[in-house]
């Protein structure tokens, strides 16, 4: 297991920079925006986490660098810069980061600096700068995705956990206990899938993998979260199988699905992006991306004049519109880690994207802006 924890994250990254597009003219460069470099992190980071805060910066934490970190910092959109602050009190990386509905920051499960899936679980308050213990996981897992339920609870689902086990299962953490209970399983295991809240308050899961290398399996069906019968039920399939890929809700109540890969992995990367009915349970092509991205989840970002910005999973970032189904390239900086990065929104309408990697064997400390 330690050695596949090398190679899952940097075994690929050599020369795995996605290729990068032709430069947009200026009039499309000006009207997607710019990227441009901000302060870097105190150190190099990808498969961490990056979460917006109510004082408007940005929890930045865990990650690999040389192997799993347990350290963290804030970056302030004032300055520009990064800052430290308290260390979480286990290293971790591949977890998921969530905002619970009191502006604390729930950090739960991931990999170790051993390897070893964690199962524990601890909360970062901003008003203090401090990690503590915050209830734990039914099950150690890593590569899961975590949604905050309507509630306030948060779903954690999938992910890969104990002997290269690929699960099925599902919990949900409640803050106002600090525990979390078993709820219903996915009809398939999953690991490098992605986890969206529909406005109605259910969880759509789409996509994903479950084996490795030779027997890896891509799934592309999409599976509903019911949260009032704790149940969950296939709600259709993409147009194509998909796995570290992303996903948002747009304006409408659709389901924007972008990039990632078949089994290929980065051989297979995608340029195709699809938009699910939820209503009818149909996907349908949108736009084609303007590079082929992988390895991006969670890194589209919603601006404020409704488009979309795709920052993760190549050297570049781009702009959908959903009013037109066109994806737009965005100027400025070029040479991004791409994968593996954690990205979060600014107060300003920009967005923070942070470290990865790319072209190079190890993550970056690297970080950018994205301004209108």
């Amino acid at each position: 297991m330690r050695s596949f924890l090398a190679v899952w994250v940097f075994g690929l990254s050599v020369s795995c920079k996605a290729p990068v597009a032709s430069a947009p003219v200026a009039s499309e460069a000006v009207e997607a925006g710019t990227l441009v470099a901000t302060a870097p992190m105190a150190r190099s980071r990808a498969a961490h986490t990056a979460t917006a805060l109510a004082d408007g910066r940005v929890l930045v934490a865990g990650g690999m660098g040389e192997m799993a970190s347990a350290s963290a910092e804030l970056y302030d959109p004032v300055s520009g810069r990064f800052g430290a602050t308290g260390a979480m009190g286990t290293p971790r990386h591949s977890h998921t980061a969530t905002v619970l509905s009191d502006g604390r920051v729930w950090l739960a499960g991931g990999y170790d600096a051993a390897g070893r899936y964690l199962a524990s679980a601890e909360v970062f308050d901003p008003a203090t700068g401090r990690f503590s213990p915050m209830g734990g996981l039914t099950v150690a897992r890593a590569g899961h995705v975590a949604v905050r339920l309507g509630d306030g609870r948060v779903l954690v689902v999938g992910g890969v956990g104990e002997g290269w086990s690929f699960l099925a299962s599902a919990e949900v953490f409640d803050p106002a206990t600090g525990r979390s209970a078993a709820t219903g399983a996915m009809g398939e295991a999953r690991e490098s899938h992605v986890a969206v809240r529909l406005s109605g308050g259910d969880v759509l899961i789409v996509g994903g993998h479950r084996g490795r290398r030779a027997e890896m399996v891509v799934s592309r069906s999409i599976e509903r979260y019911a949260v009032a019968t704790g149940a969950f039920v296939r709600a259709g399939e993409m147009t194509v199988r998909r796995h570290k890929h992303d996903a948002v809700v747009l304006g409408d109540g659709r389901v924007l699905i972008v990039g990632g890969a078949d089994e290929r992995d980065r051989a297979g990367q995608y340029r195709s992006a699809e938009i699910f009915d939820p209503r009818t349970g149909r996907s349908a092509r949108t736009g084609d991306l303007t590079v082929a991205r992988y390895k991006l989840a969670g890194t589209t970002v919603r601006l404020a004049d409704g488009r979309w910005l795709v920052a993760g999973g190549a050297a570049r970032a781009e702009v959908y519109d959903a009013r037109a189904g066109v994806f737009t390239g965005v100027g400025g900086s070029d040479d991004m880690g791409g994968l593996f990065s954690a990205v979060a929104r600014l107060p300003d309408g920009g967005v923070l994207v942070t470290g990865g990697y790319g072209g190079g064997v190890r993550p970056e400390a690297r970080a950018w802006r994205y301004r209108r």
